[in-house]
């Protein structure tokens, strides 16, 4: 059954309502479920998000098994890899709502900071890992010192720049398979920003 965008952001967002209300969950992960969802998948949302063991998705939105199709790393980045999951998910499996989803504390962002900060090298694959991050750093630092904004927690701004960089990549740079659906009215991308400690996501950069 289609769904539309907004249909799907409805129910991510009552979906969070129960998770941090402690209420039960409507997503399903009952025997029933899985034998159903065996035949085929039909989630309704992709949720690109962070590694971190602290985010859940399933259980941020009360999704059960087969609701929502993750793609997921440190620091929610969207490398080539990552950008074909998400329109595999869009093209083959007709999903109308894509969720770029940081989070308080993100410990990719708060390394990216601190690269920044002391100009060090990382070992490994690290420093590609946040790589995508320092634009977002530099943004940001930018902007506290243009305005004086000491208040602020810098490492909440951070995630928040580097999901609305990602949401407008994906909104103006993309292929045309994302680029045709988003232009029918089938296809929304929006940011989202979750709190560790109350466990609310806050959907921003929706229009």
């Amino acid at each position: 059954m289609s769904i539309t965008p907004a249909d799907a952001l409805t129910k991510l967002i009552n979906g969070n309502k129960l998770y941090v209300a402690d209420e039960t969950v409507t997503g399903s992960v009952s025997r029933e479920r899985r034998l159903e969802i065996a035949k085929g998948q039909t989630p309704f949302a992709t949720l690109v998000g962070c590694s971190d063991s602290r985010v859940g998705p399933e259980q941020l939105f009360g999704a059960g098994l087969g609701d929502l199709f993750i793609v997921r790393t440190a620091g929610n980045n969207v490398d080539s890899l990552g950008m074909g999951s998400i329109e595999f998910s869009v093209t083959q499996l007709n999903i109308p709502l894509i969720v770029i989803l940081g989070h308080e504390k993100c410990g990719a962002v708060e390394t990216a900071i601190k690269a920044v900060a002391e100009d060090i090298d990382l070992p490994g694959s690290m420093s590609k890992l946040i790589e995508p991050i320092i634009p977002s750093v530099l943004a940001v630092q930018r902007h506290m010192q243009c305005h004086s904004d000491h208040a602020h927690n810098e490492t909440e701004m951070v995630v928040r720049e580097n999901v609305r960089r990602i949401v407008k990549r994906l909104r103006t740079a993309s292929e045309p398979i994302l680029m045709e659906p988003q232009k029918k009215g089938l296809l929304k991308i929006v940011g989202a920003y979750y709190d560790l400690n109350s466990g609310l996501v806050d959907f921003f950069d929706i229009d």
